[in-house]
């Protein structure tokens, strides 16, 4: 990061914060070719380990960045959870299945944040449409009649500084300045604890289970799992009037993972670090004023029961940013903007009051209630379809919204799901077809008319054998046809392709090529499908 801007620099967006949901939010711009300026108190990345999982839904916003292959290497897939009783008896285990992976990638990872960060700093650097500074603490963000205004001070020497912006995006955390300045507040959604985070490094293998632990104990919980190659996490939550003063070398941390090594030998290890954290559950009451949102922790925090907290920030930032772009165009109203809390908010309160749910199930209650875990546990091992709730991925839909059109009565429809990422039979993916636009995605063969009416509209055409996964997706959600947004949500699903293509909206929406990549044509969607009906045909006969 080099030096401060210029006082009264105007930019397309300012994005307040550099850690994973900025970095997202910045690399999405520069997908698409929008310059923005990233400012952050400090230089480089915080070196501490925090986040240490995402799903296979977040995985996916990486691999839109272009990141999948580099994340590849310095994460690890999980093989599922285990319940386990204080002296680490398997009460229940729930496998996942490696090769279930309908976005194309594990459906659990577990990783190194500051890797991540630094990954997606190196890929940052390819773009010259985005600005990096440092040593900015922020001090006020101000709404203008036609912008905004980025008040801060430089960390070297304390003079003051200001930038405006189109839109100004605060991924500045759980503390947010960017918030207080729009008069949002947090709301409190029930659940706080301590809990005693310790990293471990050590060139042994510990010859553990190889997914994640959940001690099921309302005297001290405990969540084990293995990180990397040679990176180890112990949680333990905390008792009364204990401190992180007691835990401060390997010898105070001993007695709280001797339970996990049966012949008590301890090997050699190297303490990264160990650190308190109060998990709380909250979300902000306002995502939005005017040209101003919040994302990632300055928006909700969740517990991290079910390993969602880094990745919502990662969804914020993918949910908004095609909807800016196509503000900055034109093609996007401004009212229609609110649909990012109305999507997102509603989604970040279903997962936190799930990951509340099941830290409770877990970590909480009396004794009596400890000992009803303890016999019923097992009983859910056995159970197949609990097996397949504890280790799905699949969040729950988005809310209607002025991008998810559902109306009320459609229940069952795809509006508002995930669209798979789906091989089509040219090779690639679904979101490799055309990176960055609309979809119309179809089982039906359309006109020449139609196809024509979609293109005008700016949307690639994906036409899918109704025997391919795509096609037996469609018929499962009772459809012929789907529009799926830039994001990969799908806006609206529908029976009949004439009643469906004219509600595409108008946009020039379309991701630029990685640095260095060669990014496929939208018209190879075309010959892909022709290869698939004839693929199809020669099935049925």
């Amino acid at each position: 990061m080099i030096g401060l801007e210029a006082d009264g620099t105007h930019h397309k967006v300012v994005i307040v914060g550099s850690g994973p949901s900025g970095m997202t939010a910045a690399l999405l711009f520069a997908r698409y070719g929008v310059p923005c300026l990233v400012l952050d108190r400090w230089e480089d990345v915080y070196p501490q380990p925090r986040a240490v999982h995402l799903d296979d839904e977040v995985y996916r916003i990486l691999g839109d960045l272009g990141l999948a292959e580099d994340f590849a290497a310095i994460s690890r897939p999980g093989r599922g959870l285990r319940l386990c009783t204080k002296d680490i008896r398997t009460l229940a285990e729930f496998e996942r299945d490696p090769d279930d992976r309908p976005h194309g990638y594990p459906q659990a990872n577990m990783f190194d944040q500051p890797e991540l960060e630094r990954l997606m700093r190196s890929h940052i650097a390819r773009y010259d449409s985005v600005q990096m500074r440092g040593g900015c603490e922020i001090t006020d963000v101000q709404n203008l009649e036609d912008g905004v205004r980025v008040l801060y001070t430089s960390t070297e020497d304390g003079t003051p500084h200001w930038v405006t912006a189109d839109y100004v995006l605060g991924c500045d955390g759980a503390n947010s300045v960017v918030r207080r300045s729009i008069g949002s507040k947090m709301q409190d959604l029930g659940f706080e604890q301590r809990w005693l985070v310790i990293d471990i490094e050590t060139d042994d293998d510990l010859d553990q289970w190889d997914g994640v632990h959940q001690v099921c104990d309302s005297e001290r919980s405990a969540t084990y799992m293995r990180i990397g190659t040679t990176r180890y996490r112990w949680e333990f939550q905390m008792l009364d009037g204990e401190t992180l003063d007691e835990f401060t070398d390997l010898s105070a941390i001993r007695p709280l993972i001797t339970p996990w090594f049966v012949s008590g030998d301890i090997p050699d290890m190297k303490l990264i670090r160990s650190a308190e954290y109060t998990f709380k559950a909250q979300v902000a009451d306002r995502w939005r004023d005017r040209r101003v949102f919040v994302l990632g922790d300055a928006a909700h925090l969740t517990p991290p029961f079910i390993g969602q907290g880094m990745g919502a920030g990662l969804r914020d930032a993918r949910n908004l940013v095609w909807k800016l772009v196509g503000a900055l165009d034109g093609h996007v109203s401004d009212s229609s903007l609110d649909s990012y809390e109305i999507e997102r908010k509603t989604h970040a309160k279903s997962m936190i009051q799930m990951a509340v749910a099941i830290g409770l199930a877990m970590t909480g209650g009396s004794r009596l209630t400890g000992i009803m875990r303890t016999n019923v546990a097992p009983a859910l091992g056995h159970l197949p379809f609990i097996g397949r709730k504890v280790t799905a991925s699949t969040t729950p839909s988005l809310t209607r919204s002025p991008h998810v059109l559902r109306s009320r009565a459609q229940v069952r429809s795809l509006a508002g799901q995930l669209c798979p990422n789906s091989v089509l039979n040219n090779g690639i993916r679904l979101d490799d077809a055309a990176p960055g636009q609309f979809l119309f995605v179809s089982s039906t063969p359309l006109s020449t008319e139609q196809r024509r009416e979609l293109e005008r509209r700016g949307a690639a055409v994906v036409e899918v054998a109704a025997s391919s996964d795509l096609g037996v997706w469609l018929r499962r959600g009772h459809a012929v046809a789907a529009i799926v947004r830039p994001d990969r949500t799908v806006m609206s699903a529908s029976r009949s392709v004439p009643s469906l293509h004219t509600a595409v909206p108008s946009t020039t929406l379309r991701a630029v090529e990685h640095p260095g990549t060669t990014t496929t044509k939208p018209a190879d969607t075309r010959s892909a499908t022709r290869t698939a009906a004839r693929t199809a045909t020669k099935r049925r006969r």
